[in-house]
């Protein structure tokens, strides 16, 4: 199973992308609170289509609770990837081909450092861009980890 975390999304066409995303691959999606923006959102349902029924979605008040729920679910602390521009590994050289959880921050922010640091460094993934680039856009970097991940895994189903 892939879980893809995305903590205090702010965007809501890119959630619904990464709704689309993760209904098409079979991932679970977990949003952790404040939302940027309300569930029914237009733009939200605009960019998810009708996917929404088939996207497995929870929603948390907190990381704490999210990460809790992954561990029950069988996702360590070690198999949580955090996305980071401060990230040394890159997700061909991580580890993925095993249940894991993707974590993406707030798309103008990105992850805060106590939240980087709930995690160990060799875990934190970085998206090779150009020099002169700042960033790509959430739902991009969702997919193409989503999908190297998916690779690893044989692109197994993920249901």
């Amino acid at each position: 199973m892939i879980h893809v975390v995305l903590y205090e999304p702010e965007i809501p066409s890119n959630t619904g992308n990464i709704i689309r995303l993760c209904a098409n691959t079979g991932a679970q999606l977990h949003l952790i609170k404040p939302l940027g923006f309300e569930l029914d959102d237009k733009k939200l349902k605009r960019a998810g289509l009708d996917y929404h029924e088939w996207a497995h979605m929870q929603v948390w008040e907190n990381i704490e609770e999210c990460l809790a729920f992954l561990q029950v679910k069988g996702i360590e602390k070690d198999a949580i990837y955090p996305l980071t521009t401060k990230g040394s590994e890159t997700p061909h050289t991580s580890n993925l081909n095993r249940p894991v959880a993707l974590l993406m921050g707030p798309e103008t922010r990105g992850l805060p450092e106590h939240v980087r640091m709930m995690f160990t460094k060799e875990h934190w993934i970085r998206l090779p861009m150009a020099p002169s680039s700042r960033s790509l856009n959430l739902s991009n970097a969702t997919a193409v980890i989503l999908y190297e991940a998916w690779r690893q895994q044989g692109f197994k189903e993920l249901k």
